[in-house]
Formats: structure tokens, C-alpha cells, sequence
């Protein structure tokens, strides 16, 4: 079985810089499918890049949580969200190595950069389903750095076993990205 991919301490401030911030602007990428009062999951949030952006999206009614493998990039979002005043609005979940343990349902899944990294895919996309509210999203987001399409062909088989269907294709710089909902 693969192991996990685990990034390196060192490696949070490359998932945030102000390069990143030109390349992909989370209000314009995640703005269309986040309404004011939407539970949302940001999945393997890293340093919190999406999650702070999602936490202004949702409102005062809404809720984030903000998942991922590493402790350390669990403080390092936590830290940002409380910095700009929005940290009432993000949970913070530290996941299993099996499986997220993660028991509530979700409006919106964003999973960005990440799931290329998950040994078993398939079940972690029936994961991802079974978390997600009736009518509810999931966005993912690959790099075409790491994902080639032959790859991403064969991840979009593997939603599609899982019981999503692919919605729309929104265009995410150098990102191969699906929004796809539950196809039952």
C-alpha cells in the first residue's frame, strides 16, 4: 500500500505566497458554488489558503471545516483564520491515516491539490459522498504538474464509481479541475 504523501514542515509557505495568490484567486475559483450559510468542507487544507477564503464566503451562518493529516498545518490555518477575525466560522479536523473520521455532511467538499496524493481513491471519493448533504458538491482540483490526463481520466472513472457525476469544469489555471454531485 502507498504511503500517505506528508509535506514537510518547510513546505506550508509554498502552498502561500503571493505568487499563488495571482495564480489562483479563491473568491473567483470557489465564489460561484459557495452561498452565505453553506456547510463547507476544505479537505486536506494545508496552511488554510482556501479555508480562510471559504470562512468569508459562508458568512456568519455558515461553517468551515478545515481538514487535513498534519497537526502543524491545522495550527498554521487556525493561526491565519483567527489573525483576520473569522475563526468562530472554521472547525478544525485532524484526520485519520484510514480514513478522515469525519461524521457531519457538507453543502460543498473542496478538495484542491490533493487528491493525487490519497493511496486509495475510490474510497476516499465514497468517502467524500457519503459526506456530502442532498444536492451537495464536491470540487477537485489536481495539478497538471503531478496529474497527467491520462491520470485524470482514470480519477474521473473512480468518481463516477463512486456515484458523483461530473457538473461543470470550471477552468483553474495550470489545474485540471470537476465540480461533480451525487448521481443518486
Amino acid at each position: 500500500m502507498k504511503e500517505p504523501y506528508v509535506c514537510p514542515s518547510t513546505c506550508s509557505g509554498s502552498l502561500d505566497n503571493f505568487l499563488r495568490r495571482i495564480i489562483h484567486k479563491p473568491e473567483k475559483i470557489l465564489g460561484p458554488y459557495i452561498k452565505e450559510g453553506m456547510t463547507v468542507l476544505d479537505m486536506g487544507c494545508g496552511p488554510g489558503y482556501f479555508t480562510a477564503a471559504l470562512a468569508g464566503l459562508v458568512g456568519e451562518s455558515g461553517i468551515v471545516t478545515a481538514a487535513d493529516l498534519q497537526q502543524g498545518m491545522l495550527d498554521k490555518m487556525r493561526e491565519k483564520v483567527n489573525r483576520i477575525g473569522l475563526g468562530k466560522r472554521v472547525e478544525a479536523h485532524k484526520c485519520r491515516q484510514e480514513n478522515t473520521g469525519i461524521l457531519k455532511k457538507y453543502d460543498f467538499i473542496l478538495t484542491f491539490w490533493m487528491v493525487h496524493e490519497v493511496p486509495d481513491q475510490l474510497s476516499f471519493l465514497r468517502e467524500m459522498k457519503s459526506l456530502l448533504n442532498p444536492g451537495g458538491r464536491i470540487m477537485i482540483v489536481e495539478p497538471k504538474i503531478h496529474v497527467t490526463g491520462r491520470e485524470f481520466s482514470g480519477m474521473l472513472l473512480r468518481l463516477e464509481s463512486a456515484g458523483l457525476q461530473v457538473v461543470d469544469r470550471p477552468a483553474v489555471a495550470i489545474s485540471r479541475c470537476v465540480v461533480a454531485e451525487s448521481s443518486n
